[in-house]
């Protein structure tokens, strides 16, 4: 499988991004998919997953702020970034949850300025 994500950038805290994610294959509609943040000097970690059936899960540092969603029909997931925070800045990776190990891509960088 291959993922493919886009849309970080800079922005202003107090701004909003939205992050997205494309994967090959037919098999996206059948995994949980997530999205995962490193940011300098810190370990990856999982900042939103959606199953199969649209259930969500966010980690404490962005509850209410992100939003993940998923399209099948397009093999898409994409993260909605609100009240972005200069803590939020990383690469941002998506992948299934629990992660493929062979299946990170570039990532894409989110920069939030204070």
């Amino acid at each position: 499988v291959q993922l493919v994500e886009s849309g970080g950038g800079l922005v202003q805290a107090g701004g909003s991004q939205r992050l997205s994610c494309a994967a090959s294959g037919s098999i996206f509609s059948i995994h949980a998919m997530g999205w995962y943040r490193q940011a300098p000097g810190k370990q990856r970690e999982l900042v939103a997953a959606i199953n199969i059936g649209g259930s969500t899960k966010y980690g404490d540092s962005v509850k209410g702020r992100f939003i993940i969603s998923r399209d099948n029909a397009k093999n898409t997931v994409y993260l909605q970034m609100n009240s972005l925070k200069p803590e939020d800045t990383a690469v941002y990776y998506c992948n299934r949850d629990p992660p493929w190990r062979d299946a990170w891509g570039q990532g894409t960088l989110v920069t939030v300025s204070s």
